[in-house]
């Protein structure tokens, strides 16, 4: 089964609005991960879809969704596929891909029907392509990684870059993922804007009682949404996007927009904050 929903845009004098459950309603995305069932959240937001497949013992195929205007899910898009869970298989093209925990499956644009089998617990990301990009599942081990951080600052963390163009060829997804050290929870920061791309977070390898205090809004009008395993939140281009968790998480960002420059960043100095 699949199921999937809209998100439309919105300004940030309108968001900063919003009370707690209007901001949950248009940037949080929870209720993914459900067993037998493929769910999508299609965002006006530089038409990024986000959204997870659980075959929990069956297949389940994406082909077809009448969010995207076209005859199949892939006619106009490429897409990024990160397994959380056990092992999986992802199968497109004729092709069979085995996936493992932490590896990330690129596939581009006129590639057809996307199927899920095995234990997996399937991230799922897609952009608008205007091009064709080679098929390629990206282990860890081809990752480029970046460490960052302090114990001091608690923001000690690897960054591990799967979709990147360092590493994998795409039109313009970018898709990886973030691991904390022991005693560190905070993400990035200081914050950042880049105006010319959206993002999208996912929060997991999280206990059921662990929370992310996740922070968006413009610098002078912070607001925070808080996060359980599992769940995602919208990042509007003019938004920042931080967070800090009750403990140790991982969390996956995905990217699309104007550029694949992963350092296109403008800071903010963490006296603007509000």
């Amino acid at each position: 089964m699949t199921q999937a929903e809209t998100r439309y845009a919105i300004d940030p004098a309108s968001a900063k609005a919003l009370d707690t459950q209007g901001l949950r309603d248009h940037f949080h995305v929870g209720g993914l991960f459900q067993d037998g069932e493929i769910k999508l959240v299609y965002s006006h937001y530089d038409r990024l879809l986000v959204g997870s497949a659980v075959p929990a013992g069956k297949d389940l195929t994406l082909d077809h969704i009448p969010e995207t205007g076209t005859k199949t899910f892939l006619e106009r898009r490429e897409l990024g596929v990160l397994n959380i869970g056990e092992t999986g298989t992802v199968s497109v093209g004729g092709e069979s891909h085995t996936v493992e925990h932490g590896e990330v499956l690129y596939v581009g644009m006129g590639a057809g029907a996307v199927t899920f089998s095995g234990k997996g617990r399937f991230y799922i990301l897609s952009a608008p392509a205007h091009r064709t990009c080679p098929t390629r599942l990206i282990k860890v081990a081809d990752a480029k990684r970046v460490e960052l951080g302090s114990k001091e600052q608690a923001n000690e963390r690897v960054i591990i870059q799967l979709l990147h163009p360092d590493v994998c060829e795409s039109c313009q997804l970018l898709i990886g993922y973030t691991q904390f050290a022991e005693g560190s929870v905070w993400n990035t920061m200081p914050a950042h804007q880049h105006d010319r791309r959206m993002e999208a977070y996912l929060y997991f390898d999280m206990s059921p009682d662990q929370r992310v205090f996740h922070f968006m809004g413009q610098p002078s009008e912070t607001r925070h949404i808080v996060m359980a395993n599992e769940e995602a939140v919208i990042s509007p281009p003019w938004s920042i996007h931080a967070g800090a968790g009750t403990g140790s998480y991982t969390f996956c960002w995905a990217m699309a927009g104007d550029n694949i420059d992963f350092t296109d960043m403008d800071m903010i100095p963490m006296g603007d904050l509000r």
